[in-house]
């Protein structure tokens, strides 16, 4: 359903239906969100996955897999007119999206950076990644996923690309690998997302919002007919 809405609240942004929106999600089961272009049998092994209850889904933006469990992570979706991103190349609009990112965090204590291509950092590791879409239509949907308090142990159970990354440096290096906001502010995580929202509307405005019921059919016939099905979690880029 996240993904669905994904594609829905950009197509609407894209038509000048919906202003511009922030939405922040969570999962409310453990899930691996392979990026549009990723196998998913090269990035996923899936015996481990069914054996430890890991949903496996495809979502409509690029880059790398996200491993997220109920309360493990901080994701935010921004879709924004395109015309905010023109003229910039990728690397430049993930640095330019994700700027009030940074000072949310700084604010909060943490030297974060942005480290090209997509990856939000800090001097004790990396806090999370970004990917992207733009729309046909005319918009840009940017999205992050960072770590607050990430179980590495079974990440790399699940994702084969996280275990060759670290197969010979053994499961405490991928605690390290995995920073996670937690010990970086030691706050709860409604905390650290009630600091980005404050940020990003004091640099940029907004108010809150809700997704409408016709938005939420929307993405809810996109569940049926793509989302949940078997031929997109499985098509090959």
């Amino acid at each position: 359903m996240h993904l669905a809405l994904d594609q829905v609240l950009g197509t609407e942004v894209a038509a000048g239906r919906r202003a511009p929106t922030l939405r922040f999600w969570e999962w409310q089961s453990p899930a691996i969100i392979l990026g549009t272009f990723q196998s998913l049998m090269n990035e996923v092994d899936l015996p481990a996955a069914e054996r430890l209850g890991v949903e496996v889904v495809r979502r409509i933006t690029g880059g790398g897999a996200m491993f997220v469990e109920p309360g493990s992570a901080v994701t935010y979706s921004l879709y924004a007119p395109g015309e905010l991103v023109k003229g910039m190349s990728f690397a430049e609009s993930y640095a330019f999206l994700d700027q009030w990112v940074l000072q949310a965090l700084q604010s909060l204590g943490i030297d974060a950076s942005y480290k090209p291509l997509n990856d939000i950092t800090s001097p004790k590791g990396k806090i999370g990644g970004a990917a992207q879409k733009r729309f046909a239509g005319g918009a840009v949907l940017h999205h992050v996923t960072m770590s607050y308090d990430m179980d590495a142990e079974k990440m790399v159970q699940v994702l084969r690309i996280g275990r060759e990354k670290l197969s010979d440096k053994g499961t405490a290096s991928a605690v390290k690998r995995v920073d996670p906001l937690r010990s970086q502010t030691g706050l709860p995580r409604a905390e650290v997302i009630a600091r980005m929202k404050q940020t990003f509307i004091a640099l940029h405005g907004g108010s809150a919002g809700n997704i409408t019921a016709e938005e939420f059919a929307a993405a809810e016939q996109l569940v049926s007919e793509k989302f949940k099905t078997e031929a997109w979690l499985r098509h090959v880029p």
